[in-house]
């Protein structure tokens, strides 16, 4: 098996999308659309200022990426990372590459000068928050929250998978948002 972990280029755009829908089948906010995934990730492709996707690869072929966005934070006055995407494909899971992958992106984000990384997980993805918990994350107080944009159709993106949506939205906040900290 090779296996390779390194940053994204436009040459994988398709294979990222790809596995974009698995993740957003997966999610309780997101619906998957191949077209508005390719535009988000061409713009985080193009402008690497902005953000950052790395993929593993076996043999290869991508089987996992992971995506950040950067910010600049007025609490912490500097730059700051929003994790945004993570997934590794099912029949690849339980190797470590999830691991590997998203040791990759924290060592960018430090040598990118941020401050901090957040991540966003479904309430009931407890692989994630072990992964995330075992790596340095710690869960956040703060509760995420999203404003209803209007998407290009006029439909409300906060009409999306509504149902479970509210029952996400009647978890304790201790379960929804992780940190790590580079600053200790």
């Amino acid at each position: 098996m090779n296996i390779e972990v390194r940053a994204a280029n436009v040459s994988d755009l398709d294979a990222i999308c790809r596995l974009l829908i698995l993740l957003f089948e997966q999610e309780a906010d997101f619906e998957p659309d191949y077209e508005r995934q390719a535009r988000g990730v061409r713009a985080i492709l193009s402008h690497p200022e902005r953000g950052r996707f790395f993929v593993v690869t076996e043999s290869g072929h991508v089987v996992g990426l992971v995506s950040l966005q950067f910010l600049e934070s007025t609490a912490l006055g500097g730059r700051v990372a929003l994790l945004e995407d993570m997934i590794i494909h099912p029949s690849q899971r339980g190797q470590g590459l999830g691991k590997q992958l998203l040791s990759k992106a924290l060592t960018h984000a430090q040598e990118q000068g941020c401050l901090r990384v957040t991540v966003l997980t479904d309430h009931d993805n407890r692989l994630a928050q072990a992964l995330y918990e075992k790596l340095g994350f710690t869960r956040s107080r703060m509760i995420p929250m999203r404003a209803g944009i209007l998407n290009l159709n006029g439909a409300s993106h906060s009409s999306m998978r509504t149902n479970r949506t509210a029952e996400y939205s009647t978890l304790s906040h201790e379960e929804r948002a992780f940190d790590i900290d580079f600053r200790r």
